[in-house]
């Protein structure tokens, strides 16, 4: 059934890389805070940079939850299903760090996900691993997995720096958390 690894070696990395979607789980600090878990998507926007890190592109959206959490906190957990092949759930508890626009790491970090990378990104999430384990997914449903959609990606391309800008500025929380947590930092840095 579960194990538990010090690091993401080679099957596991192997695993992680092949699935399609993977979901992020954070929390406030404060007992009645909102719990956030999101999934990702999108090809090629999650990397493993070595056996304790990864990172993936923060692309813009209507929320900024798991943003808030990392500044307040650094608590994530990231999370794997095989949705088709052998059953397995693979999770990466660790702490993360939002790499934003303006920091001079962001550049040399976008520039590894190559035509990944594109509109609309806010910041590139930074995951150090602290505990690595997989379980069995014997209750996964097996699903087919079809194609990417291409809206986001759409939607984000047809906008100038600008008016991207202006589209973060103007969510109610991406500023601020649903529960009032700093989040994104507005306005927007341009890209680097």
């Amino acid at each position: 059934m579960g194990k538990t690894y010090e690091r993401i070696d080679g099957r596991l990395r192997e695993f992680i890389e092949a699935q399609p979607v993977f979901f992020t789980a954070t929390a406030p600090l404060a007992a009645d805070g909102r719990v956030n878990v999101s999934p990702k998507g999108r090809a090629g926007t999650l990397r493993v940079l070595d056996e304790r890190r990864l990172a993936y592109l923060d692309f813009g959206g209507s929320h900024a939850e798991t943003i808030a959490h990392l500044r307040e906190n650094g608590r994530i957990t990231l999370m794997w299903c095989a949705f088709d092949g052998a059953p397995n759930i693979v999770r990466v508890h660790g702490t993360g760090e939002p790499v934003f626009r303006d920091d001079p790491r962001f550049a040399v970090l976008a520039a590894g996900f190559g035509q990944a990378d594109g509109p609309g990104v806010r910041a590139i999430v930074v995951v150090t691993a602290e505990l690595v384990q997989d379980t069995c997914g014997f209750a996964v449903p097996l699903m087919d997995y079809r194609a990417e959609r291409t809206l986001h990606a759409d939607l984000f391309g047809r906008k100038s720096e600008e008016e991207f800008a202006r589209y973060c500025e103007g969510k109610e929380f991406n500023r601020s958390s649903i529960d009032g947590l700093p989040a994104l930092p507005l306005p927007l840095p341009p890209r680097p």
